[in-house]
């Protein structure tokens, strides 16, 4: 029997990059599978996985998606909060909208989604969350301030829902790093020689080589299972050695 035959969970932003890995992790594993995003379905998602378009910055479409997903497969026992945007500008550069963006994706998003889901995910008998983080919530990545600080909050976030909704409901956190997306080509692209700036950031990987979707989708699953059952508010890094390396570069001492 898959890990997760029986199980239903919503996965936001599930339409491309890390979040497709994870709604096709979940598939393989034997869950039925709804994922949003505020576009038409794509076509190259799996027909197993049911779609619903919806903007999780916005409570109404959460209760939307809530309600669908409930309608089509019944009470939600995992929930993966993985929908979020970037935008490539300092403080002084971002704008308004820039900040209701980001804050409403990153920030807002997962607040709603939570809030929405816990009660039903308690009702049914429990339940576990998992947020997507990043690194830049714990180490400053230049010029992209309204995601560092929105990832900061996911982090904190996550440990308030552990604390305040156990033990029915487990919540923890991925920081993933340098995972090969577009959203990680666009901020290789601010650097003045972008392709030298991928070669400086692989040397400082342990691991020798970038993250993989499909690397945080493992992860994730595991988190989701029961094999984590002991294991809420916490943050876990995936970045193949990146942030526990000096900032020294190796081969040269």
């Amino acid at each position: 029997m898959s890990r997760f035959s029986g199980k239903v969970a919503v996965v936001t932003g599930g339409g491309r990059g890390i979040g497709r890995a994870i709604v096709d992790a979940f598939v393989d594993e034997g869950a039925s599978v709804m994922t949003c995003g505020r576009g038409p379905r794509p076509d190259e998602l799996s027909s197993e996985v049911h779609w619903a378009r919806a903007d999780v910055s916005r409570p109404e479409d959460v209760e939307r998606l809530r309600s669908a997903v409930e309608d089509t497969f019944g009470p939600v026992q995992i929930l993966v909060n993985n929908a979020g945007v970037q935008v490539e500008k300092s403080v002084v550069e971002s704008s308004d909208e820039d900040w209701d963006l980001v804050v409403g994706a990153n920030c807002r998003g997962v607040f709603n989604c939570c809030r929405a889901f816990i009660p039903a995910m308690q009702s049914a008998g429990g339940g576990a969350i998992v947020n997507i983080g990043s690194i830049s919530g714990v180490n400053a990545d230049p010029n992209m301030a309204l995601y560092n600080a929105s990832k900061a909050f996911v982090h904190g976030l996550t440990r308030s829902i552990a604390v305040d909704h156990g033990p029915l409901v487990r919540c923890n956190a991925v920081r993933p790093g340098w995972i090969m997306t577009e959203m990680a080509d666009a901020a290789f692209a601010l650097a003045d020689d972008p392709q030298r700036a991928k070669q400086d950031a692989l040397a400082r990987h342990p691991a020798g080589r970038f993250g993989s979707p499909e690397d945080i989708a493992r992860l994730v699953l595991w988190l989701a299972s029961d094999e984590a059952a002991f294991v809420t508010g916490q943050e876990f890094t995936a970045d193949g050695g990146l942030t526990a390396a000096s900032p020294l570069q190796p081969g040269l001492f």
